[in-house]
Parts: structure tokens; C-alpha cells; sequence
């Protein structure tokens, strides 16, 4: 049936909202981090997402009329990587800091607490908008078994 895979879909577009937002997580955590195991300072990381299997609107639609149907294919966003910012590092003047270079300096994360914040608070707006969407497709399904009583 077609509205299953509606399903899906909200189930993967809740998936990737969870994962950008363990990753501003992670980034927030590690705002002050200097030294990683890598070596240098931590780098920012960005959540790279792609629709899958759906086509464009108009081919569904055209799909559709056509009495089609539901293709079978699975439908949705997933993501395509986890990327590092390549934006330069913060440089403070903190001679006394264990990481201070030659002159002084100590590089820290290119990580804005502003950014990670806005970006945690799209994402569970996003997160929220497919629990929405999840529940009107519930609220649907219900309401057609209901029909057949």
C-alpha cells in the first residue's frame, strides 16, 4: 500500500534530524578541545543530507494520474556524510596554555556556539515536523480501518 511508505519516509527524515543534532551535541562538547587524538585542534563537523528513491514531485505526480501507483521503491532522506568544516581555527593569544605555539597562540575549534545552537534548534523543528507528519499518517490509516467497520 502506498501510504506505508510514508512511513518510511518520516521514519528516515527522523532519523537524520536525530543525527545532526548528536552532532551539534558533539560539537558543543568539544568547543574548547585543543588536542584530539588526531593531533590539532577539533574540527567542526557538518551533517551532509540526500533525498533517495523518490524522483522529482512532477514524476510522482505524473505517476500518479497515470493510476501507477506506488512504485515500490523506498522513498526519504539519508545522509551522505559527516563532513569537517575547513573554515581556519580560532587563534587567542594565551602564552600559558599548554598548545601555545612559538608566538604564543593557541588554535581552537572553528566551532560558534551561536551556529551549533541555531543548528540543533532547526533540527528538532525538522525532527518535530516528521513526528507531525508520522501522526496525521497514523490518524489516516485509523480513520480508513474505521471506514470498513
Amino acid at each position: 500500500m502506498a501510504y506505508l511508505s510514508s512511513f518510511d519516509i518520516a521514519a528516515s527524515g527522523m532519523s537524520a534530524q536525530r543525527l545532526r543534532m548528536d552532532i551539534a551535541a558533539e560539537n558543543i562538547a568539544n568547543i574548547d578541545t585543543t588536542r584530539t587524538e588526531a593531533g590539532g585542534p577539533y574540527r567542526r563537523k557538518v551533517v551532509q543530507l540526500e533525498s533517495y528513491g523518490a524522483g522529482s514531485f512532477r514524476d510522482a505526480l505524473r505517476s500518479a494520474s497515470r493510476g501507477a501507483g506506488f512504485s515500490g521503491r523506498s522513498a526519504g532522506v539519508r545522509v551522505a556524510g559527516i563532513l569537517e568544516d575547513d573554515r581556519e581555527m580560532k587563534r587567542v593569544y594565551n602564552p600559558g596554555h599548554p598548545d601555545a605555539d612559538a608566538e604564543g597562540y593557541v588554535n581552537y575549534p572553528n566551532v560558534d556556539l551561536l551556529k551549533e545552537t541555531v543548528d540543533s534548534m532547526s533540527a528538532t523543528r525538522s525532527y518535530e515536523a516528521n513526528v507531525t507528519a508520522l501522526n496525521a499518517m497514523k490518524l489516516m490509516a485509523q480513520k480508513a480501518l474505521d471506514i470498513g467497520k
